[in-house]
Order: structure tokens, then C-alpha cells, then sequence
């Protein structure tokens, strides 16, 4: 596929995670190898076999908004408030002055997925629909008063659209707009969508990115039950060991990373600090986990950037940390990189998973890797796993040498995708 003629560029990077507020911390962190997973403190996880994740602590959403939009934060769960935090940021970030851009040219993509609702919410209506007998539910007693004591607007807090509606009315973005609900890859999805908008000259200036918080009893209970989760308690900040041979599951997370991302000449014509060019994107489809769907992600997106496998200074990892998956993933970018031992960086060693989040706020890492020209290492990589054959990058941070970095994400049902970044040369 050729290269589009109107070039797409990332000019604004705004990110909430647990191990920084603002890009600043968010890259400090990195670079001294700090993790931010941790023992939960926003509930009482004790009674729960996982009790850590990685959590954003004394998060609060009215640091973010103009004080006459904060009435609005009523009708936001914690992952849409963290959706809006993280697109002020990438606003302010990227200098953007709302006020000069044409509203109908500026789009707005998120990934976003499954919000839990928090248990208060509903605790009335379920305390008196339970029957007497344990286990039971009186439907009858549900319908004529149950549901009268649950909220109104109480399921606009948690439609996965919320995330770009509000975003969009709070910035008055009337261009394109869209929520991809494919779980972890959603958010590479999502900036894959919007660079193909901008190479169709659809539009000029995007916020694209994704936000999820897995931090709720509700849901984590659901995880504990289904999900493949590190059992690491006594020290948590170990837990997520991508590659690693003795790694034991994932770790859960929360967070938002959002971009400006916008045509080159645009930017130029404002004057932004340019990061880095998105140069080729890449989608596939493996069953299951089956086959080699990822290496054809990867495959399709260099040859629209133009790159070869031996031009990557980086390969920025799904790196779930269990078993099955980050062996599948490890065979999958062998096929693509062979004997190049290209480094391997696993953003979410530092996070944990972020869901929705984890493509875009893993993808910042890489951006500002190649916008300051030094590579993190990943964390508690410390024996190879033969199952894994892949080059993980451990130590300390290094330089980059090469001007391409290819991020991939991808679902345990087999979505995948793959984003290449160019280093920008003036």
C-alpha cells in the first residue's frame, strides 16, 4: 500500500497512569525503571485472592476541567473523567488554541470498553428486590420498586461512547467521531481509524486515544473469576513479568492516553512541536490466537510506512504477561524480526493491563522515546523463557538507533493491530 500524500503527525501527548499525571512524571517513571503497581486503596480489596493493580492514586477529575464544566463530571464514571483528564492534557500539551481550528475538520476516535458500574448505584434497588431466600430475586418486587430507586440518567455514565461524546462537547469537536469497543487492541484501532480519515482529507486535527479503569470491586471480582491474573500479593510491583519464565499472569490497571494527532501541514501552519510521525497501520484477525495474524499486522503496517524490519529500534510489546498469550506473541514477532534481536519494550510491566487504555498509554512511551531519543528498559524481566523467543530489553535505558518503532496490541479473541511510528527529522 502506498504511503498516504497527507501525512499524519503527533503533536500532543496526554496521559493519566500510575506511575505519572501529565507526561512529564509519566516519562521520569520510565526512565527510573519505577513501577506503579501497587496494593489497592480505593476500596477494601482484602476479602478478594488479588489485591493489587495498578491504580492511579489521588486521581481527581476537577483538576482538568474549567470550573463551569464540572457540574458534567456528575454524569461521568471513572473512566470517561479519566477520558476527558487525558484530552485536556494532550491539548495543552500540543499549545492547541480551540479557537483557530475548524470545528467540522476536528475528529475525535476512542477506544473504550465494558465500564463497571459502582455497586452504591444500584445497591438500593437490589436491597429490595432480594427475596428472602439467599440467592433469589423478586422480579415483581424489582419492577415496581427496584428500578424506581436506581437514577434516571444512571446508564449515560457508562455507555463506552461517553468517552468521545463528552470529549467532543467539551472541545467542540464536530468532525468525525467514533468509539471502537475492541478491548486492548481499541485504542491502536481507534488511531488507526483516524489516520485514514486524515489521509482522505476528511479531516485535519484529531484527539484519538482510549481510557479504562479495571479498578472496581465489581469488576475486579468478574477478573479474579475469568481472567488469568497474577497472584503476586507480597510483592505486587513484581507481578507483571512480560516474556519472563516465571511470570503468572497479568496484572489489571487503569488509565488514559490521548493524542493530538493531526496533518503535517496543518501542524506546520500552527507551529507545533512535532514527536513523531504515524507512518503505517496494520490490522489482522488470528481466531483464538491462532496463527500468525499479529506478524501480518505488523507485516501490512512497515510496508505502508515504507520500512523494513531491520529500520525498528524498538518493538513496544503487548507483553500481557500470561503464558499462552505472550508466547503466541513472541512466535509472532519472531516471524516478522528473525535474528535481528530487535528490543523488546513491555509498557505494561510498569501499569499493568490498561484495557481499552493499554494501546494508546503504552504507544506514549514509544513517542516520547523517540522524541527524546532514549529507550526504557522493561521491568522484572529476569530469566528467559525458551517458549518466548524474543530479545527483551532490561537494564537501564539505552539511545535509539534506528527511526522506526512498531507498537502492537491485540485481544484474546484474536484482534489485531499494529502502529509504526517514524522519528521526525526537521
Amino acid at each position: 500500500m502506498a504511503a498516504p500524500s497527507r501525512r499524519s503527525v503527533i503533536t500532543g501527548v496526554g496521559v493519566l497512569s500510575p506511575i505519572g499525571q501529565d507526561v512529564g512524571a509519566f516519562w521520569r517513571s520510565l526512565q527510573d525503571g519505577r513501577s506503579g503497581v501497587h496494593s489497592i486503596t480505593t476500596f477494601d480489596a482484602s476479602a478478594l485472592p488479588v489485591r493489587f493493580a495498578g491504580e492511579i492514586p489521588d486521581f481527581d477529575a476537577k483538576e482538568f476541567v474549567e470550573k463551569k464544566d464540572r457540574r458534567g463530571l456528575k454524569m461521568m464514571a471513572r473512566t470517561i473523567q479519566l477520558a476527558v483528564a487525558a484530552a485536556q492534557r494532550a491539548m495543552e500539551d500540543g499549545g492547541v488554541d480551540k479557537t483557530k481550528l475548524v470545528p467540522e475538520r476536528f475528529g475525535v476516535e476512542f477506544g473504550a470498553g465494558l465500564i463497571a458500574t459502582e455497586l452504591p448505584e444500584l445497591a438500593d434497588a437490589c436491597r429490595v428486590s432480594v427475596n428472602c431466600q439467599p440467592g433469589r430475586v423478586d422480579l415483581e418486587k424489582w419492577g415496581e420498586q427496584g428500578l424506581s430507586a436506581i437514577q434516571p440518567l444512571w446508564m449515560l455514565k457508562y455507555l463506552p461512547n461517553m468517552l468521545a461524546c463528552h470529549v467532543s462537547i467539551l472541545h467542540d469537536a464536530r468532525g468525525p467521531n467514533n468509539s471502537v469497543t475492541e478491548g486492548d487492541a481499541a485504542s491502536l484501532l481507534a488511531m488507526g481509524e483516524a489516520f485514514r480519515i486524515l489521509g482522505r482529507d476528511q479531516a485535519d486535527f484529531f484527539l484519538v486515544g482510549g481510557a479504562e479503569s479495571k479498578i472496581n470491586p465489581l469488576s475486579l471480582v468478574r477478573q479474579c473469576l475469568y481472567e488469568p491474573l497474577s497472584r503476586r500479593n507480597d510483592a505486587p510491583e513484581k507481578a507483571c513479568r512480560p516474556f519472563d519464565r516465571n511470570r503468572d499472569g497479568l496484572v489489571v490497571g487503569e488509565g488514559a492516553g490521548v493524542f493530538v494527532l493531526e496533518e503535517m501541514e496543518h501542524a506546520k501552519k500552527r507551529g507545533a512541536r512535532i514527536y513523531a510521525e504515524v507512518a503505517g497501520f496494520g490490522a489482522a484477525f488470528s481466531p483464538n490466537l491462532q496463527g500468525d495474524g499479529l506478524a501480518r499486522a505488523i507485516r501490512a503496517a512497515l510496508k505502508e510506512a515504507g520500512a523494513g524490519p531491520e529500520e525498528v529500534d524498538h518493538v513496544n510489546a503487548h507483553g500481557l504477561a500470561s503464558k499462552a498469550s505472550d508466547e503466541w506473541e513472541a512466535r509472532n514477532l519472531q516471524e516478522v524480526f528473525g535474528a535481528l534481536n530487535t528490543p523488546i519494550l513491555a509498557v505494561k510491566s510498569y501499569i499493568g493491563n490498561l484495557g481499552a487504555a493499554a494501546g494508546s498509554t503504552e504507544l506514549a512511551a514509544s513517542v516520547l522515546a523517540l522524541h527524546q531519543g532514549m529507550v526504557p528498559a522493561t521491568l522484572n524481566y529476569e530469566e528467559p523463557d525458551p517458549e518466548c523467543p524474543v530479545t527483551v530489553a532490561t537494564g537501564a535505558p539505552r539511545p535509539t538507533e534506528r527511526p522506526y518503532v512498531v507498537k502492537v496490541g491485540f485481544t484474546q479473541m484474536g484482534q489485531c493491530a499494529a502502529v509504526v511510528l517514524r522519528k521526525w527529522q526537521q
